[in-house]
Order: structure tokens, then C-alpha cells, then sequence
């Protein structure tokens, strides 16, 4: 442990809220942030118009609640300002969205997605502003000391996509990108097809941008039995692979189909047929409930009422529902803390290093960074969240194959002692 967050260690527990509304109560901050009454600023980015994933839904989420909070009293009276970058996929991009969130002394940069790890971590410490709720797809999310990841990531996903694939295939194919961040997916795919006494997958690296992938569909079909699962992690460009696999010869594949949340949701779903898609009974893991669960009610009333015109919004969009858990988070954490406390970026970091058991209302476990509830997994110090849940696409819905969380933890330890 650092020195720093030995520190932090041994200040007072910041209580947290009492049951309730996430905004209820007002209290005016006096003075404020550096002496001021000025709003709160934070920043959210995402990448958005690139040639590789894009998220343009989590910024949309941030103005949202933005508006969301600053229409019903603000954060202890004080005003939300959000601030929004398009990290473009790019590791100068995101550096600069960094550089523009110190500028502009935020307190925070929340509900963010960016594959640039290393850049964006390095800029953040370098200017002691915390990073709360990302998405959690590099392995820099989960080693930054100033990360407050509030999902397991791409590792939980891939775990628990072995564990669920375990009990329906005797085989799998993986198709994911070729890519630095890619290479860790077999890793913790396999160790949960392990747990259940299966062998490793095909591992199939391919281009993650590709405009089609009949030759990477053909070798992953194999010899097309029943009782092969095919498992594509591609992002934004899963939908291409599986458009290719669906045309390989006269037939639908027998082959079952898999992904984890992100490369597959219900918006790939309704757009290749609902009820009458190829991915019809593919199993899918996810970190949070199915977007039908009455648990995001809220979260759809805010878009519904603050960005009903806005169609970057997909409420079942995991950016979207993580941008969302992310700000709850935060604007819990903001309204626990005394109201005599000038809101600053070490402030916000004391308070979230000192939260235990902050509720999400379901969506996720019970959620605090104190060292206690860090789950000393190898190579992701910053963890907190192993579990998942087990989905499956039955007459064109996503739903529950497994009800309510499933933890991944000792399957995740195993897989990052290899990685």
C-alpha cells in the first residue's frame, strides 16, 4: 500500500446515505469547491464516430443526468456541470480530454470508456483526479489507484462466459480482437471452461475492424455440431461476424451461439429478426440485470424525460446503464460527505476511498473501495465487483437464464495468476 493511500486509510469512514430517493434532501455546501459556489464539474468520454467501437451513448447518459440532478436541487445545492470528450480510440485524444478535465478543475472523470489504459490512467494520476465507474475494458481500470471501477470488466465478463458456456458446450470457438487487450480474453474464457472440467477454446484472433470475417466463420463453425458454441467478442464489429457466419452455405448453423454484454445486446437482437435471429438461444453474460428489470425504472425515466429525442440513448446499452451506475455513485458519495467540506478532487477521492457498501439499488452488489472489500486479484488491485449475470435470447428478448448474481472471483484469481 502506498504511502498516500495509507493515509486514506486512516481517515474517518464517510457514512453513507440513509435508504431513500438518490436526490433527496438539499443542503447548500457553504463557500464550496475552492471557496466557491460554483458548480461541481466533472467530464465523461467515449469514443464516438470511429472506425472501432464507439460509445456515444455514455455521453449522452451524462448530459441526461446532468440535467437529472440539476432539476431537482443540485448536489447539496450545488450544480452539476458535465463536461464531455470524444476520446476518438486514441491514446493522444484521450490524453488531451484529460488534460482539458484538469483545465477545468474537475473533480472527477465518470462513466468513461476508453481502450488507451495506460495514456489515460498516467494523465489522470498525474493531475490526482479520480476516475470513477469506467467501463473497465483494459487492465489499467483495475491497477490505477485512483480507479473506482464499479463493475468486474472485460475479466468478470470473460470468466463467467467460460463458467455459462461450460454446462451447454463441449466445445468452443473464440473469436476476438487481435489486439494487446484481446490476448488476456482466453486467458479468463478458459479458466472458466476449466472450472467445469472443459477444455480451452479455439482461440481465433482477428481484426477487430473488419468489413467481413467468412474465413475466421468457417474455421470457427468447424465440423458444425450441436454441441459447439461459438463465443464472438468483437465490439461494435460482433455484429459483422456474425452476419458473415449467417451466411456461410444454405443452412443456419448448428452451432450455439455466445458473446458477453457489449458485443451482443438487445439492439443486435431486434435488428436481426427478434424472435427470428440467428442469435435466437445465445447465452450472454453481463454484468448487470436485463434492461426489462424493473430496477432501471429510474434511469428510463430520466432518459425519457431528459433525452427522449436523443438516439445515441439504448437503454439496454451497458455504456449507457455503466454511465448511469457511475453517476449514481458519484452523486451519492458527493451528498454523504459533510457539508463543511469543500468539494475538490482530494476530497472526492478521501470520500470514495473511505465508501463501504453503497447501494446501486440491484444493479450491482453492494459497491465500496475500502481495503477490506478489495478482492486481491492478481493484476487487478482496484476490484471490487466479480460478479455477473447469466442471460439468454429467448423469443427475441434477452432474459435471465440464471437469476440474480453469479460470482466469478475464484475463477478470476486463477485466470490473472496466468495472465
Amino acid at each position: 500500500m502506498t504511502e498516500r493511500r495509507r493515509y486514506r486509510a486512516r481517515q474517518v469512514a464517510v457514512p453513507l446515505l440513509a435508504a431513500g430517493a438518490l436526490l433527496s434532501g438539499c443542503g447548500v455546501v457553504p463557500g464550496g469547491s475552492g471557496g466557491s459556489a460554483g458548480p461541481i464539474v466533472v467530464m465523461t468520454w467515449a469514443p464516438e464516430d470511429t472506425g472501432s467501437t464507439n460509445m456515444p451513448g455514455m455521453l449522452a447518459m451524462a448530459q441526461a443526468f446532468e440535467h437529472y440532478v440539476n432539476d431537482t436541487g443540485g448536489l447539496n445545492g450545488r450544480k452539476l456541470k458535465v463536461l464531455t470528450c470524444n476520446e476518438r480510440n486514441d491514446s493522444v485524444a484521450v490524453s488531451k480530454c484529460a488534460q482539458q478535465a484538469a483545465d477545468a478543475h474537475a473533480v472527477a472523470v465518470v462513466g468513461s470508456y476508453s481502450q488507451q489504459g495506460r495514456a489515460f490512467t498516467t494523465a489522470l494520476e498525474a493531475d490526482d483526479i479520480a476516475y470513477v465507474g469506467g467501463y473497465g475494458i483494459t487492465q489499467d481500470e483495475f491497477q490505477s489507484p485512483l480507479s473506482y471501477p464499479v463493475n468486474g470488466g472485460l475479466p468478470a465478463l470473460l470468466a463467467g462466459s467460460g463458467e455459462q458456456l461450460s454446462s451447454v458446450c463441449k466445445k468452443v470457438a473464440l473469436v476476438r480482437p487481435d489486439t494487446i487487450t484481446g490476448d488476456q480474453f482466453p486467458i479468463f474464457l478458459d479458466q472458466g471452461l476449466k472450472s467445469a472440467g472443459r477444455g480451452a477454446a479455439r482461440d481465433l484472433p482477428s481484426q477487430d475492424d473488419a468489413t467481413d470475417y467468412t474465413d475466421v466463420a468457417q474455421r470457427a463453425v468447424g465440423d458444425n455440431k450441436t454441441s459447439t458454441c461459438v463465443s464472438a467478442v468483437l465490439g461494435d464489429h460482433t455484429s459483422t461476424f456474425f452476419d458473415s457466419l449467417r451466411r456461410l452455405g444454405n443452412k443456419p448453423p448448428k452451432v450455439r451461439l455466445s458473446s458477453v454484454i457489449g458485443s451482443v445486446q438487445q439492439s443486435l437482437v431486434d435488428a436481426t429478426g427478434g424472435p427470428d435471429s440467428p442469435l435466437e438461444n445465445a447465452v450472454v453474460t453481463d454484468w448487470y440485470p436485463p434492461a426489462s428489470d424493473p430496477k432501471w425504472n429510474e434511469m428510463k425515466s430520466v432518459i425519457t424525460k431528459y433525452a427522449f429525442s436523443d438516439d445515441r440513448i439504448d437503454v439496454a446499452d451497458p455504456g449507457v446503464q455503466t454511465t448511469w451506475i457511475a453517476y449514481t455513485v458519484f452523486a451519492k458519495v458527493i451528498r454523504a460527505m459533510d457539508q463543511g467540506t469543500a468539494i475538490t478532487a482530494g476530497s472526492v477521492q478521501k470520500a470514495l476511498d473511505n465508501t463501504t457498501g453503497l447501494s446501486t439499488g440491484g444493479l450491482t452488489p453492494d459497491l465500496g473501495w475500502t481495503d477490506t472489500e478489495l478482492l486481491d486479484i492478481a493484476d487487478h488491485s482496484r476490484l471490487v465487483d466479480s460478479k455477473v449475470t447469466y442471460q439468454v435470447v429467448r423469443q427475441g428478448e434477452l432474459v435471465e437464464q440464471h437469476p440474480g448474481f453469479v460470482d466469478v472471483a475464484a475463477t478470476m484469481k486463477k485466470a490473472a495468476s496466468l495472465s
